[in-house]
């Protein structure tokens, strides 16, 4: 049976249309509906449930080590008030998961896991640590909220102190009041629009919850949250990213840090050389929506797969990332794309297709 988030009440009262997502029953969408949901956070300001997502407290005294020896990134030096983004991976270089994780003192650092992978991942964790470090799963202990869109600052200072927000992309403060609610607030998100992730107590999680609908935030659900991050490039578990997709090959060698003396999966990512394939992205110069895992034609040869595809609001037409054979990646490189038997024509474009 699945879970319910602090926050599902609120959804069936605004008119949410309930689905089992991650084993959490969550809006896909309001009366709204998705365009109007995701234009509303290009534009304005909007409102995510996001608490069915893992958390967990890593501490002691060789708790830097360990995520320095596990994870793709680089934490040895972190600042204190800064987050991360990195990879776990599989001694094969495939991807365990992506996830955050954020400097709370010396000993102490916050990861946030993606909400289908949290068991795998804590186990994955456990079972590496080594040395004086402990690891302890909150998520049941965490809501976690997320504004997001150009409005999003002049809408949190209005139930906030402005002046104690982070300012900086990927920083956070550990403690501040956000409605009257103890919140740690982030400045990331997943829409490619300025915002803010709030992690605070579930019971708060309602109150702060109304007062920021009140502030003018628009509620959304889980099909916008695709279709922006979609629009943004940001990779999803399960479609860019897998077992079998190395991170270098998902372009995301920001936050593999091969330089490190080692890490999980840095031998076979050497041992790999340049990828055969990169991760690309279609856009529509035909009829059609392109969906995932559609097959991608060049001169009548396949050369690559959809990994993620939708009709992308802001854009404007249809887009999808997808994994190219490297000499049909280039961008302007006319393909097809096989949607339910049919070639549609689609270009390569440079990602993201949506900047602000």
């Amino acid at each position: 049976m699945e879970k319910k988030t602090p926050l599902y009440e609120k959804h069936v009262a605004l008119g949410g249309k309930m689905v089992p997502f991650a084993g959490y029953l969550l809006p896909v969408q309001y009366k709204s509906g998705v365009i109007a949901e995701h234009m509303a956070v290009r534009g304005q300001a909007g409102l995510f449930d996001v608490s069915h997502m893992g958390e967990a407290l890593l501490t002691g005294r060789d708790a830097e080590e360990n995520l320095d020896r596990i994870l793709s990134n680089r934490f040895t030096g972190m600042p204190e008030g800064a987050a991360r983004y990195t990879l776990m991976l599989y001694e094969n270089g495939g991807v365990v998961d992506d996830l955050i994780v954020y400097r709370l003192a010396q000993q102490q650092f916050f990861l946030v896991l993606n909400a289908a992978n949290t068991e795998k991942d804590l186990d994955w964790l456990r079972s590496h640590l080594k040395g004086e470090v402990e690891l302890q799963d909150l998520s049941p202990r965490v809501a976690q909220i997320a504004l997001q869109g150009p409005q999003a600052k002049a809408l949190i200072s209005t139930v906030a102190d402005a002046a104690q927000l982070p300012q900086k992309y990927y920083t956070f403060v550990p403690e501040m009041q956000v409605a009257g609610a103890r919140c740690m607030v982030s400045r990331t998100g997943y829409t490619g629009e300025a915002g803010y992730e709030l992690y605070l107590d579930p019971a708060d999680a309602p109150g702060v919850w109304d007062a920021l609908v009140v502030a003018g935030a628009v509620p959304c659900g889980l099909g916008a949250r695709d279709t922006l991050r979609l629009e943004a490039a940001m990779p999803l578990y399960g479609h860019e990213l897998s077992p079998v997709i190395d991170p270098i090959t998902a372009g995301l060698n920001f936050a593999v840090k091969l330089e490190k003396t080692d890490f999980i999966g840095k031998g076979a990512l050497l041992a790999a050389g340049e990828p055969k394939q990169v991760r690309a992205g279609l856009k529509v110069t035909g009829r059609g929506v392109l969906r995932e895992e559609q097959d991608v034609y060049s001169g009548g040869k396949k050369v690559g797969v959809t990994t993620s595809g939708t009709h992308c609001p802001a854009v404007g037409v249809s887009c999808a990332m997808a994994y190219l054979d490297r000499d049909a990646a280039s961008v302007g490189t006319s393909v097809e794309v096989d949607v339910r038997g049919r070639r549609v024509a689609a270009e390569v474009v440079p990602l993201p297709f949506y900047k602000k």
